[in-house]
């Protein structure tokens, strides 16, 4: 009898040790069941995360595609370089004898509108669509010396006062115009310059009038007192977007340039951007014109790709009107 009651006890803890190994077993298996379920959800909302980042992506990559790229470049002289922004948030120097790169570096968070060199200090303002103007010291390896802060919306362009080098002016979509002071962080002042966004500004070189012109969406072009701050002249006519504005610099003539289609001298080109002194270059969506001031017919002209469509002269052994410097 004690022998049955010992064989039972003894199967009876054999049967407990089981149970509970099965129990201890199924616990685990819903502790795992559960773990892999928290990892399946995390593993799905990093997936959702990186798939409508993609989906930003390719947006932004289509938008690329259906506008025209933002780019800019300027010549450094002193040191044989030009410098170099676009659409993908970088600077690029480059020597342009030896075509070998100098610097690459990342210098916004958006679009970079433009690049401007100082006349004779070795700064560089670069301005973009993250509503910064950022000045780079290049005997300083390229450092960012300061970040202009006080626009709203993109800054579309910004011109050195020639007689005041230490200021300068920029044109935002913001509606306005604001000076500032290099090595201040504080603007000088503000000009609610138009009733829509303003895309460009030039200051007259051409004599001791303390004047700024200024171009905007609202199909017109300003003309200010920078001292008093007051508007002296509104010039009417277009009816599109004004995108480029520009003082001659010997002749008493303004020169303005829109997307409607034409320019003071009426060329039919759209988004212009103009340079020059008796020549002036204009540049536009399909390529390069350069006229003479008091006649009609162009003096060359270039396509998108660089290739002469029209010249007046002869091309030279390069293959370029002697006129024409690329």
């Amino acid at each position: 009898m004690e022998v049955e009651l010992n064989l039972l006890i003894t199967e009876l803890m054999a049967k407990t040790t089981l149970l509970q190994e099965n129990l201890a077993k199924e616990e685990s298996e819903k502790l795992d069941a559960i773990e892999c379920q928290r990892r399946e959800k995390e593993t799905k909302v990093v997936a959702e995360k990186l798939q409508a980042s993609l989906k930003e992506e390719l947006e932004k990559a289509k938008q690329r595609k259906s506008v025209p790229t933002r780019g800019s470049a300027k010549f450094i002289a002193c040191k044989q370089w030009v410098v170099a922004s676009a659409d993908d948030m970088y600077i690029r120097v480059y020597n342009y004898n030896t075509m070998d790169k100098v610097k690459v570096f990342e210098a916004h968070t958006d679009y970079i509108r433009c690049v401007v060199v100082h006349p004779t200090l070795p700064y560089v303002l670069s301005l973009s669509d993250d509503m910064l103007i950022k000045l780079w010291d290049w005997e300083k390896g390229w450092v960012c010396t300061q970040i202009f802060e006080g626009h709203f919306h993109y800054v579309m362009q910004v011109t050195f006062n020639p007689k005041d080098t230490n200021t300068f002016a920029s044109a935002s979509v913001d509606r306005t115009i604001k000076i500032w002071n290099l090595g201040s962080p504080n603007l000088n002042f503000t000009l609610d310059a138009h009733l829509k966004g303003v895309n460009c500004v030039d200051y007259f070189t051409g004599g001791d009038k303390p004047y700024l012109i200024t171009g905007s969406d609202y199909h017109n072009a300003k003309v200010w007192d920078y001292q008093t701050k007051s508007c002296v002249q509104t010039l009417n006519g277009h009816t599109h977007n004004v995108s480029a504005v520009r003082f001659h610099p010997e002749l008493p003539i303004i020169i303005t340039g829109s997307e409607d289609g034409t320019n003071t001298l009426n060329y039919g080109l759209e988004r212009v951007c103009m340079k020059g002194l008796r020549r002036v270059v204009i540049g536009y969506d399909e390529g390069i014109i350069m006229v003479k001031i008091g006649r009609e017919k162009p003096v060359a002209s270039m396509d998108n790709s660089g290739k002469i469509i029209r010249t007046k002269h002869m091309l030279n052994e390069h293959g370029y009107p002697p006129c024409l410097v690329v």
